[in-house]
């Protein structure tokens, strides 16, 4: 479905997100990129480096994940509360593309890499865009 299929509460949620993650130049081109998109599965999720590591793991995750098939948005941005945490939100095309994005030479290198640099995980959440029921 088409961004415009999107309820208000939803477009404005994921704009939200995108706003706290992102420079205004890059938020722009994701909501270009929405307008042409057919988003089907979602994946938000928190995970906290080691102290002092926080840079480090956002440089690996932001670096190795560039060319992903069907993935329309993947943001990477520092939690505000807490100095060792980041979040992440994913917006793909299907949880078929998300799935065989880990397979992806790249995607396992910056696993690879940053996996020891990793202290745990927080929340983490599934969505699926539901469409405007014209109400």
């Amino acid at each position: 479905m088409k961004r415009t299929d999107w309820t208000r509460r939803e477009h404005l949620a994921l704009l939200a997100m995108a706003a706290a993650l992102l420079p205004v130049s890059k938020l722009r081109a994701l909501e270009a990129m929405m307008e042409e998109a057919d988003p089907q599965y979602g994946l938000i999720g928190q995970m906290i480096a080691k102290p002092g590591e926080r840079a480090a793991l956002v440089a690996i995750l932001s670096g190795g994940t560039g060319a992903m098939p069907g993935n329309i948005a993947y943001l990477v941005g520092e939690d505000s509360a807490n100095p060792d945490a980041i979040w992440i939100v994913e917006v793909w095309d299907s949880k078929q593309a998300h799935v065989a994005s880990l397979q992806l030479p790249a995607v396992q290198a910056a696993i690879e890499k940053g996996r020891p640099l990793i202290a745990g995980f927080g929340t983490r959440a599934e969505f699926k865009p539901v469409a405007h029921n014209g109400a």
